[in-house]
């Protein structure tokens, strides 16, 4: 995705939040931030989406909320929970870079931010460096869900290796374990899956392609692609005789479980508030 960097204003963290960290007051969201900076261990970025997107950054914190993406509902389950600070991995206002301008005059955009002040709510984009951290935290997060911790190359979580297990019955493991309601699976159902890679989330076209290529990959995983791109491209070289497929989990649950281990590698380091994770809805349903 790409991270240019916002043109309106954002939110100065650090200063009097700090002051207030040590004159023993209420741990704000700033503070909170402050720590992630310094506990993801990598340099943070000058051009970044990670940034307060909503709310004030020096409310004080009651409970913090981690979540895949901040849709209404997870927003409204974080209020109800007593959870002010939602730490977010994809947009809260319908682009990567949360610009809201557009949508000044948009009635659904006005209701989402309309409920955000109201409830004091602080939302924090969490995005490029969760993914720079080392391992990668959805990367490590997605892998220990999935049970394929000892199928991971431990130089790259994203590559697997199995001993052979007919592409169907696979894809149906994996909707199984992420109760998955919508996986859409490209490729002969009895193709032996040996070598995968994952591409979590948005898998782009250049990704895509140079993957499905490769000779030492059987499957791609990935969250959605354009169906133009990356999937006509499945779909041919298929047809051109390699033995191939590639599976599409949807956005929200390719990443989901990522954000699940965010909140415990939180709980090491934000001890004075409760930190839970809020799942995500997965947007799509298939009829029976």
């Amino acid at each position: 995705m790409d991270t240019k960097q916002p043109s309106r204003r954002e939110f100065v963290l650090g200063g009097a939040g700090i002051a207030a960290a040590a004159g023993g007051g209420p741990i704000t969201a700033a503070q909170v931030i402050e720590r992630i900076k310094k506990n993801v261990e990598v340099p943070w970025r000058s051009e970044t989406v990670d940034r307060v997107i909503a709310g004030n950054a020096e409310t004080p914190v009651t409970g913090v909320a981690t979540t895949m993406m901040s849709t209404l509902e997870v927003i409204e389950r974080a209020a109800a929970a007593g959870k002010n600070l939602v730490i977010t991995h994809e947009p809260t206002f319908y682009l990567h870079q949360d610009f809201t301008e557009p949508l000044a005059a948009d009635a659904t955009y006005q209701f989402k931010a309309d409920f955000i002040r109201r409830h004091g709510t602080v939302v924090f984009r969490f995005h490029d460096h969760w993914h720079a951290r080392r391992p990668d935290g959805i990367a490590f997060g997605m892998a220990r869900e999935l049970g394929w911790e000892s199928n991971a190359d431990p130089a790259d979580l994203r590559r697997f290796t199995f001993p052979g297990v007919p592409l169907e019955r696979f894809a149906k493991q994996i909707a199984e374990r992420l109760k998955i309601r919508a996986l859409r699976v490209v490729g002969d159902p009895e193709l032996q899956v040996r070598r995968v890679v994952a591409n979590w989330g948005y898998v782009s076209q250049e990704r895509g392609i140079d993957l499905l290529a490769r000779p030492d990959v059987d499957v791609v995983i990935g969250g959605e692609a354009r169906e133009w791109e990356v999937v006509e491209y499945a779909q041919d070289v298929i047809r051109s005789g390699k033995k191939k497929a590639l599976i599409l989990m949807g956005h929200v649950v390719s990443e989901q479980s990522g954000m699940k281990y965010c909140a415990e590698w939180l709980r090491s380091f934000v001890t004075e508030v409760p930190v839970e994770f809020v799942a995500a809805p997965e947007p799509f349903w298939s009829p029976s």
